[in-house]
């Protein structure tokens, strides 16, 4: 194990999360490369009364996975990937991204629902749920899982699967990081590709009333197969958009086809015949879609997110006015659609509320300095305000930062997180991981 505190060289370096608006000083990181560093970490920690967090990718918007003055257990060199094919399976250490494990899956023509940005931590997304572009064929990240290894606050070592422990594996279906410290995850995979029908469509902001209506009609008749969303954005200087788009509102579809490059081909026609100015929907390694919208770095970032079973006119106009106000060059919003597989049977078998769900949106307030970051987030906080009458009160905790514990328990409903504060009291009663969406450990 290596201990990086504040006056080892790379101590900065090291700390750096993905969101520039957090910067937060522990007194020792942990690089932990297998469980036995966990265990180790987190007795210093007991030993010298700090308070813990767990850092995989530092894709947390709200920067659980640090703190001032405590120890972090960083699990990013637990890189192992074991892929296999003939089962369809794959065990990941809890330090691989999501670019790192779809290389090596899709190198055997595999997948499973990963995160839409690369460089995502496996970890913290799975354990939250994880929704991606195949959610809809495959349900989520975590619907997928086979087994868990944990090591626990008191630094014993468990494995949860729906034989072992399957009261603690219930609640690693969304339940967070709250019941110790993952180190590796199995998933079941499935066939595709690794050529996929898949890329983006752009439209000049102009159209974003009648795109935004004409993507919700085809997005709700697309077959599963079907992983879709809506974003508005600020059209980039790239040289496959159009000079006098640059630097304007533009409207784009994200499309992928869990299935048959061809017959993905069919089922994109719809969208095309809405005339996009922007047309870069092709085959393509499905790895390669899955890094094409990676957020940069560095950034400023407030995020929230919504539920909707349905979206009206009034609603989508509502988003159109939203987007129109965008705050910087780098701001988003996205719609995406829910449905399928998200709403099937593997429902019932998790804590996350509401996954009958239609919609999910999810506003994304991205500055370059404090101050912008700031806007951002008024931005973000005045959008949920508007939109709070067409939405079901559901929430994607991966998607929002510290909104308070009425949010919390909403994603999960009173009933289901009663019982997730029963696992709590079980595997960390002294609610030592609490860097996190937080269930309160059940009292006695």
């Amino acid at each position: 194990m290596e201990w990086i505190r504040p006056d080892s060289p790379d101590y900065d370096e090291t700390r750096k999360l993905f969101n520039a608006m957090i910067d937060r000083r522990p007194a020792v990181i942990a690089r932990c490369a297998d469980p036995g560093d966990v265990a180790d970490a987190l007795a210093y920690a007991r030993n010298n009364r700090l308070e813990v967090a767990v850092r995989a990718g530092g894709h947390s918007v709200a920067g659980m996975s640090t703190n001032d003055d405590g120890l972090v257990v960083d699990v990013r060199p637990m890189k192992s990937i074991s892929v296999d094919r003939e089962n369809r399976t794959v065990t990941a250490g809890a330090g691989v991204t999501w670019g790192e494990f779809d290389r090596a899956t899709g190198e055997h023509g595999l997948a499973t629902t990963g995160g839409r940005a690369s460089t995502t931590g496996v970890a913290g997304f799975t354990l939250g749920g994880g929704s991606g572009w195949l959610e809809r064929s495959y349900g989520f990240a975590c619907d997928n899982l086979l087994s868990v290894d944990l090591v626990t606050a008191d630094g014993g070592r468990v494995t949860a699967s729906a034989q072992e422990n399957p009261e603690l594996f219930w609640a690693l279906h969304g339940g967070g990081g709250n019941f110790g410290v993952a180190t590796s995850f199995t998933f079941t995979l499935h066939q595709l590709g690794p050529t996929v029908q898949a890329g983006l469509m752009l439209f000049p902001g102009d159209a974003a009333t009648d795109v935004s209506r004409g993507f919700r009609d085809l997005a709700l008749a697309a077959p599963d197969a079907v992983g879709t969303a809506l974003f508005y954005l600020t059209a980039p200087p790239d040289e496959s958009v159009p000079e006098d788009m640059v630097g304007k509102l533009a409207v784009g579809v994200a499309y992928l086809y869990a299935g048959d490059a061809d017959d993905g081909a069919v089922h994109a026609l719809p969208f095309r015949e809405m005339g996009p100015t922007v047309d870069l929907v092709e085959p393509m390694g499905y790895a390669d879609f899955q890094c094409s919208l990676d957020d940069p770095p560095d950034h400023y970032n407030y995020w929230s997110a919504d539920y909707h079973d349905e979206l009206s006119d009034d609603a989508l106009d509502l988003f159109v006015d939203s987007a129109q106000r965008l705050p910087g060059p780098h701001s988003q919003q996205l719609i995406a659609r829910w449905g399928g597989a998200v709403g099937g049977p593997a429902a019932a078998s998790t804590p996350l509320l509401n996954r009958s769900a239609a919609w999910v949106s999810h506003p994304f307030g991205l500055a370059e300095t404090r101050e912008g970051g700031q806007e951002a987030k008024a931005w973000v906080k005045g959008f949920r305000r508007n939109i709070a009458p067409y939405t079901n009160g559901g929430v994607w905790l991966n998607f929002i930062g510290h909104e308070g514990q009425e949010r919390i328990v909403a994603a999960y409903g009173e009933d289901n997180y009663k019982r997730l504060a029963r696992v709590k009291r079980e595997f960390d009663p002294g609610n030592v991981f609490r860097g996190n969406q937080n269930i309160l450990p059940a009292e006695g």
